[in-house]
């Protein structure tokens, strides 16, 4: 098990268990309580655990209840999404990455990348990416702000987005099929998401395998606009098809 790979299961642990002492994960991860410790030390800069005397606990994450509660569900799967998706990138690109559960992960997982530009809408993803110390640019879009999810939403952020152009934009979604494509569930975030792309060469769709079994009421993006689309699992089969058609990219994450 390498550095990283140590990194993401003691996360994992951390995240699944709510609190994990030195001993323990010194002894499931066949490593030295310094090297937990040391380890601890990065995540915690990097907002992924909260280190507490003797181990650490789940990080408490600004927002409301529902948001904390969208970042335990299918935690180990949105982990595994976020560690693929980060191999995807390359130091000098730009990206637009907005608010999410899965993008948080994210953010904290490209925070170990160098030289990366991000531009986001939330506060939470530009904390952790920003205060990396990996010679990233970080630009926050401004606009009215949602304490619930720690981001910006509105015109003001639709018009900032027009001022930028960037590589990628990387999104979460609320549900993803045939039809419909990737979509959410709010209006404003839709409309922030469909900003991105226009400002984007590529879209990359971070998604768990129950965005497929799920319905939102506002498009994002056709199937057709997805360059990549980086999930934990079997895509459905109409989905799968329809994305090769287009000749969209499958990433599938291994949970560990």
């Amino acid at each position: 098990m390498n550095i990283r790979e140590r990194q993401a299961r003691l996360v994992e642990i951390v995240w699944k268990e709510g609190r994990a002492s030195v001993e323990t994960l010194a002894e499931l991860l066949g490593a030295s309580r310094e090297t937990i410790r040391r380890d601890l030390t990065r995540l915690a800069r990097q907002g992924k655990v909260q280190k507490v005397h003797g181990g650490a606990v789940k990080p408490v994450v600004p927002g409301e209840p529902e948001f904390q509660q969208r970042l335990s569900e299918n935690a180990p799967a949105k982990m595994a999404i976020a560690r693929r998706a980060a191999a995807l990138f390359r130091p000098g690109e730009a990206l637009f990455v907005d608010t999410g559960s899965t993008t948080l992960f994210f953010a904290g997982e490209i925070a170990r990348l160098e030289g990366l530009t991000i531009i986001t809408n939330s506060t939470e993803i530009a904390r952790v990416v920003g205060g990396a110390g990996s010679g990233h640019q970080v630009f926050l879009l401004g606009g009215e702000y949602g304490a619930g999810n720690s981001q910006t939403t509105g015109t003001m952020v639709v018009e900032q987005i027009r001022a930028f152009r960037a590589h990628h934009a990387v999104l979460t979604v609320g549900a993803i099929d045939r039809r419909g494509g990737a979509m959410d569930y709010n209006i404003a975030e839709a409309q922030v998401a469909r900003a991105m792309i226009s400002r984007s060469e590529q879209v990359t769709i971070l998604a768990d395998h129950s965005k497929f079994s799920a319905l939102a009421s506002f498009q994002v993006c056709a199937l057709s606009r997805i360059d990549r689309l980086v999930c934990d699992g079997p895509v459905p089969r109409d989905i799968h098809e329809a994305l090769e058609a287009e000749g969209a990219r499958l990433h599938v994450a291994e949970i560990s």
